[in-house]
C-alpha cells in the first residue's frame, strides 16, 4: 500500500508543482487530499489524469494521512504545522516557519539526508529557501572535496518566487509599457517589467535583507557553519529559474578541471560549461527541469583558491516542490515512514 498524502496549498504556484512531481516521480500514493483557505474550497486542482476537489483545511481531519506537503505560507504553517505534526503525519513545509528550529530538521536530500532522523521530533522537516537549495547541491560535493572558507553570492531571482502575483504582475507591466498602459507597482516596490530589484524580503539592521539572512543560515545549517558567506538577493524580469553567480575560496587549490569533474559525478547537478556563445545554461534552459545546473567554471584570481560559477535551476521544481518530494522519498528509504508499494527512484 501507498500513502495517504494531502497537500496544503494546492491551488497556489509550488502546490500544483507538488501535484505534478508526485505523479511524475510515481511516488505511491493510495490517497490525495488537496487542502487549502475557506474560500478555495471545491477548487479543482489536477493530479494525474483525475482532478481532486481543495477541501477547508479548517475542517480537515489530518489524523487521517502519512504526509502533509505543506505550502501555504510561513503564517498558515506557524498555526497548523505543530498541531498537524501532533496529530500524527510528518509535515514537510515550504516555508521559513521553521528553518531555524533547532529541534527540525532542514534537508536538502543531495546535502544532509542523515538529518532526517530527526524528523520525528515534532513531526515537521523544513524544506529551504529556493535560492539556497540550488546553491547547496553545488557547493556539497565541491566542500567535500576541499573545504570551503568563503561565498560571495549573487542571485537573480524569478518573478515566480513571489507567487502567483509577481509572475502576474511582469506579465502585466509589460504589456502595459507596450502598450503605454500603467506600470505601476503592486507587488514589488518598483517596476519589475524591463528592470531588476536588488531587495528581495525586507531590510534588517545590518543592511541586508531577511532573503539574504536567510541564505547563509540555512547554509550553516545544513553545509558548516564555518563557512563565511555573504549575499546580494535581486529579483529579475524572469518567470521562472533561479540563477547565481557565485565564488568561492577553498582551503586549497582546486583547478576548474576538477571542480567540473567532482561536480558532473555528484547527485542532483549537471554541468554544462563550454567556452563558446551558447555553452550555459540559462532559466529558460532550465524551467521544468528537475537539475541543478552549474555552468561558467574558472579560477578567480582575485583571492587564494578561488573559483566562480554560475549556478541555474528551476526554483519552483528544486527550489521546493522537487526537494519536498524528494524529502517524503527520503522518509520512505530510511524507512521513517514505511511502505510495501515501490516508485521510480528519482535521478538527474
Amino acid at each position: 500500500m501507498g500513502y495517504r498524502v494531502a497537500i496544503v496549498g494546492a491551488t497556489g504556484n509550488v502546490g500544483r508543482e507538488m501535484l505534478n512531481i508526485l505523479e511524475e516521480v510515481n511516488f505511491p500514493v493510495d490517497e490525495l487530499h488537496a487542502i487549502a483557505s475557506r474560500k478555495s474550497k471545491g477548487v479543482e486542482v489536477s493530479f494525474g489524469d483525475r482532478t481532486v476537489k481543495c477541501q477547508d483545511i479548517e475542517q480537515f481531519d489530518f489524523s487521517k494521512v502519512d504526509i502533509v506537503l505543506m505550502s501555504a505560507g510561513g503564517t498558515v504553517s506557524k498555526e497548523w504545522s505543530e498541531k498537524i505534526g501532533k496529530a500524527g503525519p510528518i509535515v514537510i513545509d515550504n516555508s521559513s516557519a521553521f528553518r531555524k528550529d533547532p529541534e527540525v530538521p532542514l534537508i536538502v536530500p543531495e546535502v544532509n539526508p542523515d538529518a532526517v532522523k530527526d524528523a520525528k521530533k515534532k513531526n515537521i522537516i523544513a524544506n529551504p529557501n529556493c535560492s539556497t537549495a540550488q546553491l547547496v547541491v553545488a557547493l556539497k560535493p565541491l566542500h567535500d572535496a576541499a573545504k570551503i572558507k568563503r561565498v560571495v553570492v549573487s542571485t537573480y531571482q524569478s518573478v515566480s518566487g513571489a507567487g502567483k502575483e509577481g509572475m502576474d504582475e511582469l506579465w502585466n507591466q509589460t504589456k502595459a509599457i507596450y502598450g503605454l498602459g500603467d506600470a505601476s507597482p503592486k507587488k514589488f516596490p518598483k517596476q519589475i517589467a524591463f528592470n531588476v530589484i536588488p531587495y528581495i524580503g525586507s531590510f534588517r539592521d545590518d543592511g541586508y535583507t531577511d532573503e539574504e539572512a536567510k541564505m547563509w543560515d540555512e547554509t550553516h545549517k545544513m553545509l558548516d557553519p564555518d563557512i563565511k558567506l555573504t549575499v546580494t538577493c535581486v529579483r529579475v524580469p524572469v518567470f521562472v529559474g533561479h540563477s547565481e553567480a557565485v565564488t568561492v575560496e577553498f582551503d586549497r587549490p582546486i583547478e576548474p578541471d576538477e571542480a567540473r569533474a567532482i561536480l558532473r559525478e555528484a547527485p542532483g547537478v549537471l554541468v554544462v560549461d563550454k567556452q563558446e556563445h551558447d555553452g550555459y545554461i540559462t532559466p529558460v534552459d532550465a524551467a521544468g527541469e528537475f537539475a541543478v545546473y552549474v555552468s561558467r567554471i574558472r579560477k578567480d584570481p582575485t583571492v587564494e583558491n578561488g573559483l566562480s560559477f554560475w549556478v541555474v535551476s528551476d526554483n519552483l521544481r528544486k527550489g521546493a516542490a522537487l526537494n519536498a518530494v524528494q524529502i517524503a522519498q527520503l522518509l520512505d528509504e530510511t524507512g521513517v515512514i514505511k511502505s510495501s508499494t515501490g516508485y521510480r527512484t528519482l535521478t538527474v
